[in-house]
């Protein structure tokens, strides 16, 4: 499988796919589309394909490619390890921009770490917290959200706003530029430091019937100045637009 096909399933897997649940013990499979603006200087956007495996169990769940073991869950909580892969990644051949071609590759990873989320009558807390396991950036990245799910009919709505934090680490592997490749692309040297990045987002369901579900799925991420700063990038924000069909048995 290409790294792009991986790239678009693992963003989803990093989104936690929250508002596809299934009941303990089912699968759900389906196809969707996918696009997700890259912040890279020169890449261009594209839509994707994405096909969609779910299983959820009493103690172990599988979304896509983010792998979940629950340490605790009852009727309001959930705490889990998690594993998942990173998409983030940066391939000079595949930049438009003369300078951003003398970059060195900035490679995906593996992360891992935990996941909690708390159900109540206001809302939903969902927070998660992981590392890169691979030696690649050696960063940490968070994320926490709040979320209001409300039904009408045979619809459901999940608007939501949240935060994304990365370390230093992080942002430095892939967005800074070191005295080599400042020599190569005339770009300035960058170090940048950690960084929070808010987000709003929206999640609708449409349940066809018993077994079919389809979806639509947004999020607007603001970049950090430490990270929209950078000679590498050249845009504010990121973020995706996933739709698609579900069959859950």
């Amino acid at each position: 499988m290409k790294i792009s096909k991986l790239k678009t399933l693992a963003i989803i897997a990093s989104a936690m796919v929250c508002a596809h649940s299934a009941q303990a013990g089912s699968w759900s499979l389906g196809a969707s589309a996918l696009v997700s603006p890259d912040p890279y200087r020169g890449y261009q956007d594209r839509v994707y394909p994405v096909p969609i495996i779910n299983y959820d169990g009493d103690d172990f769940y599988f979304h896509t490619l983010l792998a979940g073991y629950n340490l605790w869950k009852d009727q309001q909580n959930q705490l889990s390890l998690i594993a998942y892969y990173s998409p983030l990644h940066y391939k000079p051949g595949d930049s438009d921009d003369d300078r951003m071609k003398q970059l060195d590759k900035r490679r995906s990873t593996m992360m891992a770490g935990v996941a909690f989320t708390h159900n109540a009558e206001w809302g939903t807390i969902r927070t998660a917290f992981s590392g890169d396991t691979l030696n690649n950036s050696n960063g940490l990245v968070g994320d926490i959200a709040y979320l209001y799910k409300f039904q009408v009919d045979s619809w459901s709505f999940a608007p939501g706003i949240g935060v994304n934090w990365n370390s230093s680490n992080q942002n430095q592997y892939y967005y800074g530029i070191n005295g080599d490749e400042s020599r190569r692309s005339t770009f300035n040297t960058y170090k940048p430091s950690d960084s929070w990045s808010p987000y709003v987002e929206l999640t609708t369901n449409y349940n066809i019937n018993a077994n079919w579900n389809a979806f639509f799925t947004g999020r607007y991420l603001r970049l950090d100045s430490e990270v929209k700063d950078s000679p590498m990038v050249d845009k504010s924000y990121t973020g995706m637009l996933w739709t698609g069909v579900t069959y859950t048995f």
